[in-house]
């Protein structure tokens, strides 16, 4: 990686495991960036909640529980429902998750919570100024994961709770849109051939795959960005004509993660690393195709599928 800003890792959490497993419902919302209450509203709605517990003593959240907890924040933010994440989180295998919860970044609270009223006040300049103010200082990676995700997240959870805050979420999301394209030109990149991305079929939630383009010309990695809807017939005809090194494809829910998509992919040399992405594909086995479960994990299958 060229530089310390532009690492696509999260900063690692710094609680020892002892300390994991004694966490208060106040310390696991600071470190998802989530509101307490929310938190109990999943205990009471959906049984994820602390598994721990002493005689006289508050319930504590085991690293098992926080395990659950990160994969259903990952899935609810990244559009799926709820009571469907609070489902596929009670099976959830921390044990197979290659230490997810040793990864969970540190969230500014006070930052969150301020955009979300600017979100509630429809503060357009307020969103565009701060959220540039972050890419600038930290990278876009970093910013998605550390206050993107949160922000979204907590707006998400209020719409739910209350009805509210629908109009917020609309233009938040068109803003980060419009700051992310911002940063998309790039020069003297590091690959001649682009990295393609896609939304797969009638997929049209585009905002994270947005975020992984932003986050790879970070890199001065370029790509053939083909963006919501893409059909299965214009990523074969690109494949065909420009043979890209990594072909990632975006899928939010199950009915949009067609395999026959994969298998549609024409034969190429050199073979193309073929990456799938989003809450769709969970628990999909596509031979010859990985899956990445965030974006760090979709950056760092293409920057070795480019051999950086």
């Amino acid at each position: 990686m060229p530089s310390e800003r532009n690492t696509p890792h999260p900063p690692k959490a710094e609680l020892s495991e002892p300390e994991i497993a004694k966490l208060t419902v106040a310390a696991v919302a600071r470190r998802l960036g989530v509101a307490p209450g929310t938190l109990r509203t999943w205990d009471r709605r959906y049984g994820l909640g602390p598994s721990e517990h002493c005689i006289g003593e508050h319930r504590k959240y085991s690293k098992a529980d926080l395990g659950r907890l990160v994969y259903m924040h990952n899935l609810v933010i990244s559009g799926v429902s709820p009571a469907d994440a609070a489902r596929l989180a009670a099976t959830h295998n921390e044990d197979s998750s290659g230490g997810e919860v040793s990864q969970i970044p540190r969230t500014d609270g006070q930052l969150v919570n301020s955009l979300f009223k600017a979100a509630e006040l429809l503060d357009r300049p307020r969103l565009e100024n701060e959220i540039r103010t972050q890419i600038d200082a930290q990278g876009v990676a970093i910013t998605w994961i550390n206050l993107l995700v949160p922000l979204l997240c907590a707006i998400g959870e209020h719409w739910e709770r209350t009805g509210k805050g629908i109009a917020g979420e609309h233009m938040l999301s068109d803003v980060i849109k419009r700051v992310m394209n911002e940063g998309m030109q790039i020069t003297n990149p590091r690959n001649e051939v682009p990295v393609l991305l896609a939304c797969v079929g009638e997929e049209s939630h585009s905002l994270a795959i947005t975020a992984l383009a932003a986050s790879l010309a970070d890199e001065r990695i370029q790509v053939q960005f083909l963006g919501a809807r893409t059909p299965v017939e214009a990523i074969v005809e690109v494949v065909a004509r420009s043979a890209p090194p990594a072909i990632f494809l975006w899928a939010q829910i199950p009915e949009h993660a067609s395999l026959e998509a994969v298998s549609a992919l024409p034969a190429v040399r050199p073979a193309p690393r073929v990456i799938l992405g989003g809450p769709g594909w969970a628990g999909t086995e596509c031979a010859g195709a990985y899956y990445a479960e965030d974006l760090t994990a979709a950056c760092r299958e293409i920057s070795q599928a480019l051999g950086l």
